[in-house]
């Protein structure tokens, strides 16, 4: 009897099919991160050189109250972003899942700034939040500084981020929503349950699958921000201490003033931050979130 093959014909056109995304993971994921936490204990040079010095970074960082205002700063963006967000998906998911004229045309109108670029959207909304012409201000007939104001200007830019982001997150729930069963409602209004009592009885528990995941998505995406906070507020704006998060202060330490070891720090407990945060929902999703359907 010949020796059994290592590998069966369908394996290898397996392993042949799935190795593309393998080696991109490996080439763009996993290798700069490997670098990025050499760097965090290293002290960078010109033109790429680079020495290990063990935790000084990391010393530096945690003892820098700058640090310490930005990681105040990204929390405080996922406190005010998260939980509203949320909630206006799930509502909009079910405004939209309902028997109402132009639900597709709707549809389209909430998930299209997900297609409008980034720098249109905060050019579109620094013109609303202007103290001087601002429509806002015009609108309440007063003057408020929303962008300059330390303790205004996380809130207005949660409120684009929040805007910018529920469409997406809509879709997303709708999508849930639709793949539970018509039976599950026809039954609950033989019983006489309300529109009301129906939705917190079949649909909360049925999505909660879906909302775990929109859940977990956002607070990634509101830890990390960057983007938004970067082309709201400008670098001689008085209030940039109050707006600046994990990632803007990486930027700022790494592609400004050229200091990658501590930015990779930065970046090396932005991810550590993350990944408590994750399993700290994976525990708790035992608790609210209902597999069976």
């Amino acid at each position: 009897m010949g020796k059994k093959k290592w590998l069966t014909d369908d394996a290898k056109w397996g392993y042949l099919l799935v190795a593309p995304t393998i080696i991109g993971l490996l080439v763009l994921n996993v290798y700069p991160f490997l670098q990025t936490l050499v760097l965090s204990f290293s002290t960078t040079h010109p033109f790429g050189f680079y020495e290990i010095t063990g935790v000084d970074n990391y010393v530096q960082m945690f003892s820098n109250k700058e640090f310490w205002k930005a990681t105040w700063n990204s929390i405080y963006f996922c406190i005010l972003t998260v939980p509203l967000g949320i909630f206006l998906s799930l509502l909009t998911a079910v405004l939209l899942n309902a028997k109402v004229a132009g639900k597709t045309a709707f549809r389209a109108i909430y998930f299209l700034p997900m297609v409008v670029a980034p720098a249109a959207i905060a050019m579109v909304w620094k013109w609303i939040f202007n103290a001087e012409y601002g429509i806002i201000n015009q609108i309440i007939g007063t003057k408020i500084n929303w962008l300059t104001n330390p303790a205004l200007v996380l809130p207005a830019c949660a409120v684009v981020a929040i805007w910018s982001a529920v469409g997406y997150d809509a879709v997303l729930l709708l999508s849930g929503i639709q793949n539970i069963s018509k039976s599950y409602y026809e039954a609950a209004s033989l019983d006489g349950a309300t529109k009301v009592q129906q939705f917190f009885q079949i649909t909360l528990p049925m999505v909660s699958p879906t909302l775990f995941v929109v859940l977990i998505m956002r607070l990634m995406s509101s830890i990390k921000v960057y983007d938004l906070i970067y082309m709201m507020v400008d670098t001689s704006n008085p209030a940039i201490t109050s707006a600046q998060s994990l990632m803007y202060l990486f930027y700022r330490e790494s592609f400004v003033a050229g200091n990658r070891g501590y930015a990779s720090a930065i970046v090396i407990w932005t991810v550590a931050l993350i990944g408590v945060v994750t399993i700290f929902q994976f525990w708790g999703q035992k608790k609210w979130v209902n597999y069976e359907v």
